[in-house]
């Protein structure tokens, strides 16, 4: 059986990039540190980290050993899960990745039921954009994520996926909603427009519509925040993006106008609940998964004007 402390040493090597920092964060010495990582290369016989610039890295057997060590990991803390669950201890940590955009329909109702149906279980949510949620997956800082128009990704696991195009959104008596018919980009060139920074799937998705349509897009106003963008809108200054649950009480209140784009990519946008494939998630984070998919407007159905 391989030596799990030297399992633990390795990691955290290749995770810090030297071996001061990993004995640091152990808090050991770096020597003690040095003697793990060969004692077990002389053991498989095979180098593990080789130096690089002012630091370590792993070789293709060092990385092997990696992913070995967190299966591990997650299957022990799995199985350990199930067994508190089948004695109703009703325990746990659910770590979750959320966009802004999925906040109120997230705090609407299905995180406190969720809470109050669990006490036992704490949960944790840190907010991103797409592409911080993908690599907070794989980093496993968090156990699942809530994606909005998230490149396609091997490496993760989609537990539920709905259709939620992304529209132009306008101030009310817009002249855009008097077309009669789906909004262009071309369309959109005389008005205000704020658009969401590039990490988000938002831009990311009018990005590549802008590229394929030839079409430069000059943002008025850019922004890291959903808010930012729905009190531009509301107060009559221009015009953005967002998919109509986003909206939803402002559009309920007439503040907010949703208008379809004629876009096929963009009227197919997914939302998605995924996790790190291959990693084996605990009970909380899985009976978490459901509770979620059946109680955010999100992840029930696909968007409103589309059950119409």
């Amino acid at each position: 059986m391989l030596n799990q402390r030297a399992l633990t040493y390795l990691n955290e090597v290749i995770r810090r990039g030297s071996l001061r920092r990993a004995a640091a964060h152990l808090n050991v010495d770096a020597s003690a540190v040095s003697r793990q990582l060969k004692a077990l290369e002389e053991e498989l016989d095979i180098l593990l980290c080789e130096r690089h610039g002012k630091g370590m890295r792993a070789t293709a057997a060092g990385q092997l050993l990696v992913h070995h060590f967190h299966a591990q990991r997650a299957s022990e803390e799995a199985l350990l899960s199930q067994l508190m669950a089948l004695q109703s201890l009703a325990k746990g940590e659910v770590r979750i990745a959320v966009g802004e955009g999925f906040i109120a329909d997230l705090i609407a109702a299905p995180l406190g039921t969720f809470m109050s149906a669990f006490s036992g279980i704490n949960v944790e949510i840190r907010m991103a954009g797409v592409n911080e949620a993908m690599s907070l997956l794989k980093d496993r800082e968090v156990d699942i994520a809530l994606l909005y128009a998230p490149p396609v990704d091997p490496q993760l696991y989609c537990h539920v996926e709905t259709r939620q195009p992304l529209d132009v959104i306008v101030p009310p008596n817009h002249p855009l909603g008097d077309l009669n018919r789906p909004v262009t980009l071309h369309d959109l060139k005389e008005w205000p427009l704020a658009l969401m920074d590039n990490p988000f799937g938002m831009r990311q998705m009018v990005n590549m519509v802008a590229h394929q349509e030839r079409i430069h897009l000059e943002a008025r106003l850019h922004t890291n925040s959903v808010s930012v963008l729905k009190n531009f809108v509301r107060s009559g200054i221009g015009i953005t993006f967002m998919p109509e649950l986003t909206v939803a009480d402002e559009i309920e209140r007439g503040e907010i106008f949703t208008l379809p784009m004629q876009y096929p990519v963009m009227n197919g946008t997914r939302a998605q609940i995924v996790s790190l494939k291959g990693q084996e998630l605990q009970v909380a984070s899985t009976t978490c998964i459901d509770h979620l998919h059946k109680g955010m407007r999100f992840f029930s159905a696909d968007a409103p004007r589309l059950l119409q």
